[in-house]
């Protein structure tokens, strides 16, 4: 019967063009638009690190002195010091944990001739690879022990090393980071997480780092620091000092189960306890410990104009569908007499309803083809956009599975009505009328 009802769809569309094609714009406008900011909203707010977000948790603390200390602020939006950070990584509470800052740094090229470059890197600890289920492409991630060590050691990315070596195995090479040397111990695989959840106070969407080094050697080096850092006094030893009042450090343990974040929880209020025990501070010192997700949404890293697009999208989509409902209930409506024709010769409700139903869901399904163009174009208006996040607008697999189930679903809770109108159509009334 399948096959019956696609024909007449087909004879139908035939004799009715211009409000075919109506109705088929109709459709594919609302689509378009609403795929574009939900396909945008989908980048940006998905989880970047499946299966695995539960387990990650980032460490917030407030040490600060009695006189900065804010109640009505109380632990919000602060980093770490780098006294607190080493003294958790020293206890070593968790399955896994790293403190981190970012940088940016001058590249030398081994190749005469080639002008130097900056690139972004990390300064981190060495589980934050296995932590972070970073891939290797060559070699492996430095050591605890080399961290200890201060070895002069580092990770650079497939990016990085195909512009250094040519793309070749380059563990042992050296390579010199603001004129001195490190050795390239491992080459990162395909690896970016969006939003770069370890560190919002650095770009939230991007690539990942080109450069990661231990953290003790870029102390060691005195390479540059990037992003956000607050101090609320002097030391003469520099603001990365061990006894520095200066918070820049993220930091990041991996739990396996509620029951190890609890007791981890419970770690951080003795070591905050301790703390106040020594005279630090006299307030009572807060600890959060929030998971990738809710990380990501304390911060509300979803830019708030996006979730509006979002919402005017559906909307836009909404007045799209009404229209629709209109248009096809007046071409269903308008065919009554060969619907009355049709339930003379036996066609039950269900049939003329199902006939109906079959032909809205093709209207639907070319309004997906033709939606999906449009989207297409809207997300490559997005790319040109400067939001840091825009050069990730492209559709996926499941984005584009999407828009074609919600064009046939849109399309078939428009014809509803009109089909249900339609199998309603008295056969005698209309009969009689002929």
């Amino acid at each position: 019967m399948f096959a019956y009802y696609l024909d007449l769809a087909l004879r139908s569309f035939g004799r009715n063009k211009a409000l075919t094609t109506l109705m088929v714009l109709t459709i594919a406008l609302g689509i378009g638009a609403s795929m574009t900011t939900l396909t945008v909203f989908h980048v940006i707010s998905g989880d970047p690190i499946p299966g695995k977000s539960d387990r990650l948790f980032t460490v917030q603390m407030n040490v600060l002195p009695d006189s900065q200390y804010d109640p009505d602020d109380a632990g919000e939006s602060l980093q770490m010091t780098r006294l607190d950070a080493e003294a958790l990584l020293k206890q070593a509470s968790g399955k896994r944990q790293a403190m981190m800052s970012a940088g940016r740094v001058v590249i030398m090229p081994a190749t005469a001739g080639q002008s130097a470059f900056r690139v972004e890197s990390r300064y981190t600890t060495a589980d934050f690879f296995p932590m972070f289920d970073v891939p290797l492409r060559y070699g492996q991630p430095w050591s605890a022990q080399d961290d200890g060590d201060h070895a002069r050691v580092a990770v650079i990315s497939s990016r990085l090393n195909e512009t250094l070596f040519g793309g070749a195995d380059s563990t042992g090479r050296t390579i010199q980071v603001d004129g001195q040397g490190l050795r390239v111990v491992g080459v990162l695989g395909a690896w970016a997480v969006n939003p770069r959840f370890y560190d919002l106070t650095n770009n939230e969407f991007g690539d990942s780092e080109d450069l990661f080094v231990p953290f003790s050697t870029a102390l060691d080096m005195k390479l540059a620091l990037s992003g956000s850092m607050w101090c609320w006094g002097d030391t003469p030893e520099g603001r990365t000092a061990l006894s520095a009042p200066c918070a820049f450090l993220q930091y990041w343990t991996e739990l396996d189960s509620a029951a190890d974040a609890a007791g981890y929880r419970r770690s951080l209020d003795n070591y905050i306890a301790h703390q106040h025990s020594l005279g630090r501070f006299r307030h009572p010192g807060e600890v959060q410990l929030r998971n990738v997700m809710a990380w990501l949404d304390h911060n509300h890293v979803v830019p708030s104009d996006v979730r509006l697009q979002l919402w005017l999208a559906l909307g836009f989509l909404l007045i799209c569908l009404l229209n629709t409902i209109g248009l096809l209930l007046a071409k269903f409506l308008r065919r009554s007499g060969e619907i009355g024709v049709r339930r003379a010769l036996g066609a039950s409700r269900r049939t003329v309803f199902a006939q109906y139903l079959v032909e809205s869901g093709i209207v639907g399904l070319s309004g997906g083809a033709l939606g999906l163009l449009l989207a297409l174009a809207g997300l490559a208006v997005v790319r040109r956009q400067p939001a840091d996040y825009a050069s990730l607008a492209h559709m996926d697999a499941t984005m584009l599975l999407v828009t074609f189930a919600l064009a046939l679903l849109s399309s078939l809770v428009a014809g509803a009505f009109p089909a249900w109108r339609a199998m309603q159509v008295a056969p005698a009334i209309q009969l009689k009328s002929q």
